[in-house]
């Protein structure tokens, strides 16, 4: 049988959430639920600190309680390619629980008609998300209710349907989270093991050497030692498409993907780059925009040149990479570096204040150690991630096949 067309108004109640005002908070009674507490099509009240009376709970708003079992969204101040994040089921543990403004809660009208965890993916899908944004306009952030939810459209199986769409999709989800929260627990794992080993970093507790950090430095250079911006321009051409090197830049390292939606110059560019071939296992420190940060540049087994608006450090012989790259990346070294960076407006940071940034040095054969450790630990994160990915695929497919129609 063909999935039939129906609109959301008629196979499901939706209710918006009231405007509970800032007098009415009361530091303990019901809790009432807003949009931060939607976190990755999870409800998490654990830093919620918003409460209304039990009087006004169990009284003008005793319709507005949330029961278990319900579908919540977020319908105001997020993105559209966030909104699937912000779909959530409440669990019992959840209540007593009230809802708020920006909330959009849905029950199904007919339980042999609709499979509610179906109706919780088409949410998240591409289909919902356009059909919303076409329904509001002139905001970059999202505001909905029920009159736009009323104009809502989806193509809807059989139940039998349904349910198994769902469930595959539910298996994927899990599985999913279940690796990223073994991810976290391999990042809780590195920081302890540095901490074991280095110790408290702030006060240098195990007393450390301390230099400048250009003392430790081999090279600090950046694109424009190349030459001036007109030579460098007539030199060299960004490419959209493949070509012999990939020149590196910061959203490419911010989001690990060296293959979709790069940049490549060729073979000529690259090697007029000379003074900025990337080998692999340099630090790279943004210069401006998110001025300060820092990465440490993957082995690509392909040309690599630096980009513009970069940082590239390669430190003498006997000092890890991985090492100075964990230790400017723990929150001390974020802030102390942040302390550098100047400007109101754009962020920027210069190579004197990199130079003068002071470090510690443990003994070369500690940092080593650490270092082997930590690969294995990437190691076991890379092989998750790709598993992650794969999962991620087959959920993203499975979503386009049943709702983006």
């Amino acid at each position: 049988m063909k999935n039939k067309k129906v609109n959301l108004n008629d196979i499901c109640f939706f209710q918006e959430g009231p405007g509970v005002r800032k007098y009415q908070y009361c530091t303990k009674g019901v809790k009432l639920i807003n949009v931060s507490n939607l976190v990755n099509g999870e409800v998490d009240l654990s830093n919620s600190n918003r409460y209304i009376s039990q009087e006004e709970a169990y009284g003008r708003y005793k319709h507005f309680l949330i029961d278990e079992g319900d579908l919540i969204i977020a319908s105001s101040g997020i993105k559209v390619e966030y909104l699937d994040k912000k779909v959530a089921f409440i669990k019992k543990e959840n209540l007593p629980l009230c809802m708020n403004t920006s909330t959009i809660r849905f029950k199904v009208k007919n339980k042999n008609e609709l499979d509610i965890l179906y109706l919780s993916y088409f949410l998240k899908s591409k289909n919902f998300k356009n059909q919303i944004s076409k329904l509001i306009t002139g905001s970059a952030q999202l505001n909905f209710g029920g009159s736009h939810l009323k104009k809502i459209n989806l193509f809807l199986p059989e139940l039998n349907v349904q349910k198994k769409v769902s469930t595959l999709l539910l298996l994927i989800d899990n599985t999913i989270k279940n690796m990223q929260r073994k991810i976290s627990i391999l990042e809780q794992l590195t920081k302890s093991l540095f901490t074991r080993m280095f110790g408290d970093i702030k006060t240098n507790d195990k007393n450390w050497k301390i230099k400048k950090f250009h003392k430790i430095i081999s090279i600090l250079t950046d694109y424009h030692a190349n030459g001036s911006y007109k030579i460098l321009k007539d030199n060299v051409e960004l490419l959209d498409f493949k070509e012999y090197a990939l020149m590196i830049r910061t959203t490419d390292l911010e989001n690990n993907n060296f293959i979709q939606g790069v940049k490549y110059i060729n073979e000529k560019a690259y090697n007029f780059l000379k003074k900025t071939k990337i080998f692999g296992g340099e630090l790279i420190i943004n210069k401006i925009g998110s001025a300060g940060n820092v990465y440490l540049m993957p082995y690509l087994n392909i040309p690599v040149s630096l980009g513009m608006n970069q940082f590239m450090i390669r430190l003498k012989k006997n000092y890890s990479n991985i090492f100075y790259y964990k230790l400017l990346t723990t929150e001390y070294y974020t802030n102390v570096i942040k302390s550098n960076v100047q400007g109101a407006v754009t962020k920027t940071i210069t190579k004197e204040a990199i130079k003068n940034i002071d470090i510690i040095i443990p003994p070369i054969e500690l940092q080593n150690k650490f270092a082997e450790r930590i690969e294995k630990i990437e190691k076991l994160k890379f092989e998750i991630e790709k598993s992650i990915e794969i999962a991620q695929n087959l959920y993203d497919s499975l979503i386009s096949k049943y709702f983006d129609n």
